[in-house]
C-alpha cells in the first residue's frame, strides 16, 4: 500500500489595515502640486511640489517633471530653498525657474536659474539687486521679459553696509498698505526689462512711471503685451488696461483698452492678430469682480466679449492651436471646469465634467494638462484627453489609502426672503443615519470666493472629529453669476446672514444636526460674517472668528481697502455715518452676543488687521461673554508658519469641544 504524500502549503496572508480617521498629525504630510507647464514637444510636464518639514517649521517647493504618458517621473530640484515658476524655453532645450538658493551672484532674493535638458546642474543667470517677480521667454529662446521692482531712490544713496539698518518709512501714496508687502510708497515701480541670456544684460523696456504686469511676447517676438494702470488717479482707482509695446528699449507703449475697471492677463493669438484678455467689473464693484473673456485686435480697435452668454467668472485662458477658439477655466456652482468658445463668441462648450475643481491648466503641442482636486483628494496633475481626465501624479496616494473619508453632498435651501442658496454638507466620519450630530457652520472668505468640491484639510479634520460641517455659498459668493455676487454691496451682514441661517435650519430639519450643538467660524470675510451671526442670534454655542472686523468705520485708512471704502460706502464725511453704523452692528451691539468666541489674527496682517479682533475680544470681555484672543507674531493675513497652522487647528478643535 502506497503511503499518501502529505503536501504542505505555506500561505502568506497580508492583512490590510482598516482605513483610519484623519488626525492632526496628517496636516503637514500632504504634498501640494501646482503650476503645470507642458514642454513645447508635448512629451513632458514640469510642475511644482510643495512639502512641509514640521521639524524645521518651514515649507519647501521643488520642481518636478512627469512624462505626458505618465510612465516617468523626475524630481528636478532638491535644494532646501524654494524653486518656483518652471518655464520651458520655446525651443525646448531649457527649463528656467525662480529661486533664492545660494548661487554665484552677490545679490540676495529670487533669481532666474537655467537648467539645460541635455544634462548638468542648474545655472544662475541673473544677479539682480531689484526683486524679480516674474519672467517670460521670447519666442527665439534668446531673451526674456522680466518684471523687476525698482529700488527706492533714497536707498541707492545709502552705503551698502548701512542698507539693512532700520529707516523711517516715508508714505506718499493714497493706497499705502498691502498685506505681505507691508507699507508701500510711490517711488518703487515694477517695470518690464529685456534680459539677454548670452550677455546676461538687462535693458529697461518701459520707462513710464507705472506698475506693469503680465508681459507676454507676440508670436514673432517683435512686440510685448502687458497690463498696467496709467490713469492720472491710478492710486485711487483699481483699474488697469492692456498695452502693447515694441520689444525694443525705450519704446512707447500703445494703449488698447480703456474700460473703467480691470483689464488684465493678455494672451496673443497664434497669428499675432488678436489679444485675448480678462475684462473685470466696473471699479466701483472691485471686491465683487467677475471676469469675462474679451478679444481685441493687437494693433488697436474695438474689443468684444466672447463669453457674453456665460454669466460666470473665467480665468487662465489660451487660444487653441488653430487660433479659432479660446479655452479657459470657469468658476461654476461649487465646481471649476475647463471650457471652450469660438473667438467670434457664441455658445460656451464645457470640456470637463464632474464634481471637481480644476485649479490650473496648460497646453502645448499634443499636450493638455490640469491640476484637479475633489472633496476627498488634493490636487493631482491630470492629462486632458478629449475631455476625459487621466491621472499623471499621485504624490498623496499612499497617505490617502490610509484614511477613512467622510461623505460630502450638495444641499439647496431658501432663505426667508426667497433666495435659493447652495452649499456643501460633509457628514461626520462613520455617520449613522437617524443620529443627530454637533454641527459646525464654516464660512468661506472673500466674500467673492466659493466653497467647492476641492480638498480642504480643515473640513476633513472637523468631520474626523465627529462634526457635521456645513459650508454655504451665501450671496456675495462667486459661481452663481454677477448679480448674485454684487447684491451685498453696501449692505454687509444682511443677506449673507439670511442665507447662512437658512442653511443651518435646513440641516437641522433634515435630522443631521443637533440644534443644541451648533458652532460657527471662519477666516477673513468668514470671520466678519461670524461676528455678524453671533450678534444676530444666540443659537450658536461656540464661535471662532479669524482675521475679522466688526467696526468698519475704525478701519477707514487703517487697512488696505481704502479704495473699496471710497467707491462702495463713501468717505464718512460724504456718505454720513448711517451706512457705516449699519454695517458695524456686531461691535455697536456687542451686548447682544452670548456666544463664547475665540478670536485669532496675525500681528502683521494688513488685509484685515489685528485691530478688528482686538476690538471684538475687548467688547466681549467687557460684557462678560467668554472670549479669548490668539495673536500669531510675524504672520500676515494667511498664517504661513506650519507650527502656527497646526496651533490654529488645534485651538479650533479645543474651543468647539469645550462648548459643544
Amino acid at each position: 500500500m502506497k503511503r499518501a504524500k502529505l503536501l504542505l502549503f505555506s500561505v502568506t496572508v497580508t492583512l490590510l489595515a482598516a482605513p483610519r480617521p484623519l488626525t492632526l498629525d496628517d496636516m503637514h504630510k500632504f504634498k501640494d502640486a501646482a503650476d503645470p507647464r507642458c514642454s513645447p514637444d508635448g512629451k513632458w510636464v514640469a510642475y511644482t511640489l510643495a512639502t512641509t518639514d514640521a521639524t524645521a517649521d518651514k515649507r519647501d517647493t521643488d520642481i518636478w517633471m512627469v512624462s505626458f504618458d505618465g510612465k516617468e517621473q523626475i524630481r528636478v530640484t532638491t535644494s532646501p530653498e524654494a524653486e518656483t515658476s518652471p518655464r520651458w524655453s520655446p525651443d525646448g532645450r531649457y527649463l528656467a525657474f525662480l529661486s533664492g538658493r545660494p548661487g554665484t551672484g552677490k545679490n540676495k532674493g529670487a533669481q532666474i536659474w537655467l537648467l539645460d535638458r541635455r544634462g548638468g546642474e542648474a545655472q544662475q543667470i541673473t544677479d539682480s539687486k531689484a526683486r524679480i517677480s516674474g519672467f517670460e521667454w521670447a519666442p527665439d529662446s534668446k531673451k526674456m521679459a522680466v518684471l523687476l521692482r525698482d529700488e527706492e531712490e533714497d536707498v541707492k544713496k545709502i552705503p551698502e553696509k548701512d542698507r539693512e539698518k532700520p529707516r523711517p518709512i516715508v508714505i506718499d501714496r493714497y493706497s499705502f498698505k498691502r498685506d505681505g508687502a507691508g507699507y508701500v510708497s510711490g517711488t518703487k515701480k515694477t517695470r518690464i526689462h529685456l534680459f539677454d541670456i548670452e550677455s546676461k544684460k538687462f535693458d529697461l523696456l518701459t520707462t513710464t512711471d507705472f506698475d506693469e504686469s503680465a508681459p507676454v511676447w507676440s508670436p514673432d517676438g517683435a512686440r510685448i503685451a502687458f497690463s498696467s494702470n496709467h490713469a492720472p488717479d491710478w492710486d485711487r482707482v483699481p483699474s488697469s488696461d492692456i498695452f502693447v509695446v515694441d520689444a525694443k528699449p525705450g519704446s512707447a507703449p500703445v494703449k488698447l483698452t480703456s474700460f473703467a475697471g480691470p483689464d488684465s492677463s493678455p494672451v496673443w493669438s497664434p497669428d499675432g492678430k488678436l489679444i485675448a484678455y480678462l475684462k473685470g467689473s466696473d471699479h466701483g464693484m472691485g471686491e465683487y469682480n467677475m471676469t469675462q473673456l474679451a478679444v481685441i485686435p493687437s494693433t488697436g480697435g474695438g474689443s468684444r466679449i466672447v463669453t457674453s452668454t456665460l454669466d460666470r467668472g473665467v480665468a487662465r485662458h489660451d487660444f487653441t492651436a488653430d487660433g479659432k477658439s479660446l479655452r479657459f477655466l470657469v468658476t461654476d456652482d461649487m465646481s471649476v471646469y475647463l471650457a471652450q468658445v469660438a473667438v467670434t463668441g457664441g455658445a460656451v462648450e464645457r470640456l470637463t465634467t464632474g464634481q471637481r475643481v480644476l485649479s490650473a491648466w496648460d497646453q502645448s503641442a499634443a499636450c493638455a494638462v490640469a491640476m484637479v482636486s475633489t472633496d476627498n483628494s488634493p490636487g493631482d496633475l491630470h492629462a486632458i484627453d478629449n475631455g476625459s481626465l487621466r491621472k499623471l501624479t499621485g504624490h498623496n496616494d499612499a497617505l490617502l489609502a490610509e484614511i477613512q473619508f467622510p461623505v460630502t453632498e450638495e444641499v439647496r435651501f431658501k432663505a426667508k426672503d426667497g433666495n435659493e442658496a447652495h452649499g456643501l454638507l460633509t457628514k461626520p466620519v462613520g455617520y449613522e443615519a437617524g443620529k443627530k450630530y454637533p454641527m459646525l457652520l464654516r464660512i468661506h472668505g472673500g466674500p467673492n470666493g466659493q466653497d467647492a468640491h476641492n480638498f480642504q484639510f480643515e473640513k476633513q479634520m472637523f468631520a474626523a472629529a465627529g462634526y457635521a460641517v456645513l459650508q454655504v455659498n451665501y450671496r456675495g459668493s462667486n459661481g452663481r453669476g454677477q448679480q448674485y455676487t454684487v447684491t451685498i454691496a453696501k449692505d454687509w451682514g444682511n443677506k449673507e446672514v439670511l442665507d447662512l441661517l437658512a442653511g443651518v435650519d435646513h440641516v437641522v430639519a433634515s435630522g443631521v444636526a443637533d440644534p443644541n450643538k451648533l458652532g460657527v467660524g471662519g477666516w477673513s470675510y468668514g470671520g466678519i460674517l461670524t461676528d455678524y451671526l453671533i450678534a444676530t442670534t444666540t443659537r450658536f454655542k461656540a464661535a471662532t472668528s479669524g482675521a475679522g472686523v466688526a467696526f468698519p468705520l475704525a478701519f477707514y485708512g487703517h487697512d488696505q481697502y481704502i479704495r473699496q471704502y471710497d467707491n462702495e460706502i463713501g468717505p464718512p464725511w460724504k456718505s454720513g455715518l448711517e451706512p457705516w453704523l449699519k454695517i458695524s452692528y456686531p461691535f455697536l451691539h456687542a451686548d447682544r452676543i452670548k456666544t463664547p468666541t475665540l478670536f485669532l489674527c496675525g500681528d502683521k496682517d494688513f488685509n484685515v488687521p489685528l485691530l478688528g479682533s482686538e476690538q471684538m475680544y475687548q467688547a466681549l470681555r467687557n460684557v462678560g461673554t467668554d472670549s479669548q484672543l490668539i495673536i500669531y507674531p510675524g504672520e500676515n493675513h494667511g498664517i504661513a508658519k506650519p507650527s502656527f497652522q497646526r496651533d490654529r487647528m488645534q485651538r479650533y478643535l479645543d474651543w468647539y469641544k469645550k462648548y459643544l
